[in-house]
C-alpha cells in the first residue's frame, strides 16, 4: 500500500475563489471611492490643505457645496449654507467637541420655527482659512453628520462662484 497523497493547498477551485473575492473586494473599493468623490469632492481637503488663506471647493452632483472642517479642533463635515445666518452645530457634534449650550433662542428653518442653544466657536478650520469667535447655533433637532457653515462665519470671506467650482478668501488687508 502507498501512502495517501497530501491535500493540494492551492487547488485549481481554491485559486478560483480567491480570484473572485479579491476581485469583489477591489470593486468595492474601487465604486466606494467613485461615490465618495461623487458625493463629496472635496472630501480630501484637509490632506490638501494650504495656508494661503484660500479655498477652492467642487459643488457635489446635489450642487452643494461639502467640506471636511474642524471646530475647536474636533474634525466636522461641513455643508456651505449662504442661507443660515449662524453656523448651525448638531447637538451630538457640539457635545463631541466641548461646546457649551447658552441662551436658548427660536429660529426660522426651512422646517418651520424650532429652539436652538447660542454658542461661541473658538476656531472654525476650512482648509487653509482660519477664523476665531465665530457666533453659532446649537441645533438639537439636526442629524449629526453636518454642520451648517452659515454666514457669521462666511461674511467674513470673499467668495467667487464659477463653473461649479466656490472659491473662498481671506479678504486683502490693502
Amino acid at each position: 500500500m502507498s501512502a495517501p497523497e497530501p491535500p493540494k493547498l492551492f487547488s485549481g477551485r481554491l485559486l478560483t475563489v480567491l480570484f473572485w473575492l479579491f476581485f469583489m473586494a477591489s470593486l468595492t473599493l474601487f465604486f466606494n471611492g467613485l461615490i465618495l468623490q461623487r458625493d463629496n469632492p472635496n472630501h480630501a481637503l484637509m490632506s490638501s490643505e494650504s495656508a494661503n488663506g484660500e479655498v477652492v471647493l467642487e459643488r457635489n452632483r446635489a450642487g452643494h457645496y461639502l467640506a471636511p472642517g474642524l471646530i475647536n479642533g474636533h474634525p466636522v463635515n461641513f455643508l456651505l449654507d449662504t442661507g443660515a445666518t449662524h453656523v448651525s452645530v448638531p447637538e451630538g457634534i457640539a457635545e463631541a467637541a466641548g461646546l457649551e449650550k447658552g441662551s436658548r433662542g427660536m429660529v426660522s428653518t426651512a422646517n418651520g420655527v424650532i429652539a436652538v442653544y447660542q454658542t461661541r466657536l473658538d476656531k472654525v478650520q476650512l482648509g487653509g482659512i482660519t477664523l476665531q469667535n465665530i457666533q453659532a447655533s446649537i441645533n438639537p433637532h439636526m442629524p449629526d453628520d453636518v454642520v451648517l457653515l452659515g454666514m457669521s462665519f462666511m461674511k467674513h470671506l470673499d467668495m467667487t462662484q464659477r463653473e461649479g467650482r466656490l472659491t473662498l478668501k481671506l479678504p486683502s488687508s490693502g
